[in-house]
């Protein structure tokens, strides 16, 4: 059984900042590319960041680059999610997907972590 259990959310001031970590069982975790989405309240999903099964590529949307980084830990099969300067608009649950090899496919889903950012 797959599972994806996100933690390191919670409350911060703006400016500040949060890890995220997202550890995976139940699959071939260094076979799988990682992505971290949120959701905010009255919006749609969104991607946030991707990085690959090696770890060698990564991806981030516009509104985070500068100030997120994805990485990952493949011998602790589990990803990060570090977020600086963080803003008010940045509040969302957060969540991290798994997708197999270079597929964007993401078949496995966290039960998402609360970040909320006050101004």
């Amino acid at each position: 059984q797959v599972q994806l259990v996100e933690s390191g959310g919670g409350l911060v001031q703006a400016g500040g900042s949060l890890r995220l970590a997202c550890a995976a069982s139940g699959l071939s975790f260094r076979n799988y590319a990682m992505g971290w989405f949120r959701q905010a309240p009255g919006k749609e999903r969104e991607f946030v960041a991707r990085i690959s099964a090696s770890g060698v590529s990564t991806q981030s949307a516009d509104s985070v680059k500068g100030r997120f980084t994805i990485s990952r830990d493949n011998a602790k099969n589990t990803v990060f999610l570090q977020m600086n300067s963080l803003k008010p608009e940045d509040t969302a649950v957060y969540f991290c997907a798994a997708a197999p090899g270079v597929s964007r496919d993401y078949g496995y889903w966290g039960q998402g972590t609360q970040v909320t950012v006050s101004s």
